[in-house]
């Protein structure tokens, strides 16, 4: 089974054609994806469900309630995820299944704010094995490749989505803000 699951992949918020700002928080970016944590802009994409956004919306706004670990593989990574709230834990399962489909099919939703990390993926399609289970413990993903690009940005990958985990939107503007000024 090749394929590749893509565990916050950043596609969440609510739908693209809502506006942007609702006149509260503070907004930068010329397409308006600034940081407003209340209807999270920056986290549409051109070509994000709206399912698939209220998916990751859940998500951001419980991080509090996601714990990771993972290992990095020579060839690849193995993760656990789990979240003690029942409905974050559904959202978060179901976005892994709709992004293993996503990247088997080469269909990159095109976050505003998703991480270049991604790119690869949807770019090598078929390059990842991938077994999900969904276990008392949580969902255990393990990713392998023969190719040496593809497992640095699985290493890299897992590494950003356990920041998300681990500090919410505060991990994605920091990553954001770094790119945007060379850091």
């Amino acid at each position: 089974m090749k394929h590749l699951v893509l565990l916050f992949c950043l596609t969440a918020a609510p739908a693209f054609a809502q506006s942007t700002h609702n006149g509260m928080g503070h907004m930068h970016g010329a397409d308006g994806t600034g940081h407003d944590e209340v209807n999270m802009p920056g986290l549409r994409g051109y070509d994000a469900t709206v399912e698939e956004s209220l998916e990751m919306e859940v998500m951001f706004k419980n991080f509090t309630t996601l714990s990771r670990e993972v290992e990095n593989l020579p060839n690849g990574i193995r993760t656990v995820t789990r979240s003690s709230d029942p409905a974050v834990m559904d959202a978060l399962v179901s976005h892994v299944v709709g992004m293993t489909n996503r990247v088997e099919e080469g269909r990159d939703p095109q976050v505003f704010i998703q991480s270049p990390t991604l790119d690869i993926f949807f770019a090598r399609t078929g390059a990842i094995d991938t077994e999900i289970e969904v276990t008392d413990d949580g969902i255990v993903v393990v990713q392998t490749s023969d190719d040496p690009e593809i497992v640095a940005a699985l290493h890299v990958h897992a590494a950003e989505v356990s920041d998300m985990a681990e500090r919410g939107m505060m991990a994605v503007h920091e990553r954001m803000m770094g790119q945007h000024h060379g850091g």
